[in-house]
């Protein structure tokens, strides 16, 4: 497995990152084990939770999944690198989310001792607070930096602009600034092409990209005639959310003919899918998972697959709607 550069930061991480939103819910314990002992066989050693997690649950269940995490961690800390997030409501108290100075500080303390560990690598906001300032948001990460507790920041879902002044301003007030930053990508999801990937590639901001196969739907198992099997796409609320971003007739035509570019090219609709997310100047590692070991396979592949140009240019020009999202309507 290669490792990147995280960013401008000296941090190398595999070029794979193991995500686990399923661990708890989707996917029990023994399962997130073997996964976890799956990824790490095939050398990524970069994981990839929140406090959020596992992703479909009620509130009671949020931090189960970094409790796994912590458990399977025992005694091999030194050789993962492990990124979390804190945002979403853990708690039922209006300062129980967001990302305030309070909660901030309490979110970090209390996933230092889910995950059994001193340090987190990488603390990552899970989305943009607009009730926050982020002078604020980031004078609380910049100390959580110096205090040993987080070794390097990032963010997730937020917008370009947002992230652009959140960065302008950690320099401005010489902060600690985001290293990475966790988009939605995928052939199915490319407005991120458009002001995020050019603005990060030049400003050395490492992209950490989340659903490279579109929550299961680039496998091509899926029937837009049929409706959506047990799993990603009716798993408590967010199976709501997956089906809004991609159970759809037209994502459904696509997939058909991104398939049979895959089979053309002899490999697994997966595989190329993630390949093509990797094959990205800007991105560092793409994050995949899995509810079995063993459909970790196709995606884990993609580090060495060898994506053909021409066949990259077909992916490019079949998705090419994918980039312009509303400004295509």
């Amino acid at each position: 497995m290669d490792h990147a550069r995280l960013g401008r930061s000296g941090l190398q991480v595999s070029r794979l990152c193991l995500g686990t939103m399923t661990f708890g819910l989707q996917s029990d314990e023994a399962t997130g084990f073997a996964i976890m002992d799956r990824a790490a066989e095939a050398g990524v050693d970069f994981l990839d939770s929140s406090d959020a997690y596992p992703l479909g649950g009620d509130l009671a269940s949020r931090g189960r999944t970094e409790e796994i995490i912590g458990r399977w961690m025992l005694g091999k800390r030194d050789r993962f690198i492990i990124a979390t997030k804190c945002f979403a409501p853990t708690g039922p108290a209006p300062f129980d989310a967001g990302n305030s100075r309070k909660h901030i500080m309490s979110a970090v303390d209390a996933s230092l001792r889910r995950l059994q560990t001193d340090y987190i690598d990488l603390y990552q906001l899970h989305g943009y607070d607009l009730d926050t300032p982020i002078d604020e948001t980031l004078g609380a990460l910049d100390d959580l930096v110096h205090s040993g507790k987080v070794r390097y920041i990032g963010c997730s879902n937020f917008l370009t602009y947002q992230l652009v002044r959140a960065i302008g301003r950690s320099e401005t007030l010489r902060l600690a600034r985001f290293d990475s930053v966790q988009p939605r990508y995928n052939l199915l999801f490319r407005q991120v092409e458009r002001d995020m990937l050019p603005f990060c590639e030049e400003d050395g901001v490492g992209v950490i990209p989340y659903n490279p196969i579109a929550g299961g739907l680039l496998s091509g198992k899926h029937s837009g005639s049929a409706p959506p099997p047990e799993g990603r796409f009716t798993l408590g609320w967010a199976g709501q959310m997956y089906q809004e971003r991609y159970w759809n007739e037209r994502a459904f035509e696509t997939v058909g003919a991104l398939r049979k570019l895959a089979d053309q090219a002899g490999t697994s609709l997966v595989t190329l899918s993630v390949a093509w997310v990797l094959a990205s100047k800007a991105v560092t590692a793409p994050i995949i998972g899995a509810s079995r070991p063993e459909q970790l396979d196709a995606s884990l592949a993609a580090a060495e697959y060898k994506l053909d140009p021409d066949l990259k240019r077909q992916m490019d020009e079949l998705t090419y709607e994918y980039r312009l999202g509303d400004a295509a309507r």
